[in-house]
């Protein structure tokens, strides 16, 4: 297991492709959900502390079955509690209310499978097994890719990420646009 600075590293290298397929604030609200729902499989640690004798870390939130049903569920609360006002936001892309939800949906997923990936790339030697695939396939699986909590790669992976993210969105984003991506 990553830390947080590692988990969103990943959120935002799941994200990276939003800088080729939306425009300017599109692609800056993709990124933010990503990096949100990338630490969403944790709030098993939360459970756990509520409810210690049946929910464990690395349970069913670290699941692709769990992130796809969040996501889904998150993607339609978004859409139907901020649907205009993302959409007013956003500017540059029409979104209609299946589109929202498609993208809010895929955003969400992106950054929670992130999670997924960054745990099995680093968790299998001290930390409870991953069963991402459970129920389908019920065994674990893990690649000690990464040492746990190596502090010098999770920063250090965050930092390429952010600058890879910055460096996009000024590449990406017209000139006449690169002043609109913050609010006034």
């Amino acid at each position: 297991m990553v830390d947080i600075m590692g988990h969103i590293a990943f959120g935002l290298l799941f994200a990276l492709p939003a800088w080729f397929v939306w425009d300017d604030r599109a692609s800056v609200g993709f990124v933010a959900l990503a990096v949100v729902a990338s630490l969403v499989p944790d709030t098993d640690l939360l459970l756990s502390w509520l409810f210690p004798n049946s929910v464990h870390h690395h349970g069913v939130t670290h699941t692709v079955l769990f992130v796809t049903v969040i996501s889904l569920v998150l993607g339609a609360v978004l859409t139907a509690s901020l649907g205009s006002q993302i959409d007013d936001w956003i500017e540059s892309e029409e979104f209609d209310r299946s589109s929202l939800f498609v993208f809010s949906t895929m955003g969400f997923l992106a950054g929670g499978l992130s999670h997924i990936v960054a745990d099995v790339l680093s968790a299998p030697d001290i930390s409870t097994p991953l069963e991402p695939f459970w129920p389908v396939y019920p065994h674990p699986l893990g690649i000690d890719l990464v040492w746990y909590n190596a502090a010098w790669i999770n920063v250090g992976f965050l930092s390429v990420m952010v600058g890879t993210h910055i460096a996009l969105a000024y590449l990406t984003t017209p000139v006449s646009h690169r002043y609109r991506l913050i609010p006034n």
